[in-house]
């Protein structure tokens, strides 16, 4: 397993609908923890690389219903 994390701006806090997908989003394997800062408006996802892409994570973001914006490198 290699773990990866990313992160993305948001434009939009998302709501109880986005927040209800993003639940199930967490049952897609390789996905192992969401994080929102909603003062940065950043949301950070922690992933096992060897199953998912980070591009596949942004969609799974998008479906989800998050506006994902930029992708921010993280130190």
């Amino acid at each position: 397993m290699t773990q990866m994390e990313v992160a993305y701006r948001y434009a939009k806090s998302p709501g109880e609908m986005a927040m209800r997908a993003l639940d199930s989003m967490r049952e897609v394997y390789g996905i192992r923890r969401i994080r929102f800062d909603p003062k940065e408006r950043i949301v950070r996802v922690e992933f096992d690389a060897s199953r998912l892409k980070e591009p596949v994570v942004a969609g799974l973001l998008r479906g989800a219903g998050i506006d994902v914006g930029e992708k921010l490198v993280l130190a």
